[in-house]
This record gives structure tokens, sequence and C-alpha cells, in this order.
């Protein structure tokens, strides 16, 4: 499974033209579903599924057949099979195959950057003696708000939760 980041109002642009199940008929083979949601199938893509999530993003999942690396016939036919997936997610994400690769960097980095603060707010807050029961309640308070963004894959929200913590204790 896959998710991926989908540019401002495309979503809403495509939902004119049958949405992202509308979208995945231009490129595959037996797609069922309407609107925001399909599955289908498409050569050596034996089953795919995809949907916009209530973040926003796309939410893929791709189960693929192994071609047989010895005929030249079915690998021609396995590159053009995969061709077809990249223009999908172009077409349903806005976003190239290297802008895709950035903004999965981008979201990773955005957790991981919330993830260092929560573990820098409790080391300080340790080491801290001058530090108010507000204060350090303010912050508890935080890393709650951070660790659930986390949760729910909210990476944008844990991180800028995460730059306010460190404003709070910095």
């Amino acid at each position: 499974m896959e998710t991926l980041d989908v540019k401002r109002g495309l979503i809403k642009n495509l939902s004119s033209e049958g949405g992202l199940a509308g979208v995945a008929r231009k490129y595959f083979d037996n797609v069922q579903g309407q609107g925001d949601a399909f599955s289908g199938s498409h050569g050596i893509m034996s089953k795919i599924s995809g949907e916009y999530n209530a973040l926003g993003r796309l939410v893929v999942d791709v189960v693929n057949e192994l071609p047989d690396f010895n005929d030249k016939e079915a690998m021609i036919v396995a590159n053009q099979d995969r061709a077809k997936w990249n223009a999908f997610l172009e077409e349903a994400t806005g976003y190239t195959s290297k802008q895709r690769s950035d903004k999965s960097k981008e979201w990773v980095k955005k957790a991981s950057k919330a993830k260092s603060g929560i573990n820098q707010a409790r080391s300080f807050m340790e080491m801290a003696t001058n530090l108010s029961d507000e204060i350090k309640a303010e912050a508890e308070s935080l890393i709650g708000e951070i660790e659930a963004a986390l949760e729910a894959d909210d990476n944008t929200k844990a991180a800028g939760r995460a730059e306010k913590l460190g404003k709070l204790l910095g």
C-alpha cells in the first residue's frame, strides 16, 4: 500500500470527470467503483485499488504478477503496463514521478522532525530545573497532539506542533 500527496484542488477538478474511478477507467481494465474509490486490474497488475483519503491523499494498493523474464514480448508488455501505472499516478496526483518521490521524502522528513521534537522536549524537560508546571503541562499537551497527528498519518500537523513545542521550550 502506498500513500501519495495530491496537488491542491485536483480532487475537486477530477470529480467533474467521474473522480478517481473515472481516471482509472482511462488506464485500467475491469474498473469497479465510482467517485473517489475504485478497484480494477490491468496486465501484470492483477489487483489495483485506490481512493482519496480524508487528508486528501491518494492511497493505492497494487498486486503485481511477475512476467516471464525470458520472454522479450512479455517484458515489453510489462514495461507498457508500468508506463500506464505511472501515467495514471501522474493524472491522479498531479505530480510527476520525480515530484512524487520528492513529496514522499518530504512526508517522511516531517514525521522524523516531529518525533525528534518529542525526544528533544522530553530530554530538555528532564534536565531543566526552572520550568514551571504550567509550561510542562502545555508541553505534554503538545506532545500528545503530535503523537495523535503521527498516529493519524498527518505528518504536516505533527511537524507544525513540534515546531511550536520547540519554541515553547526554547
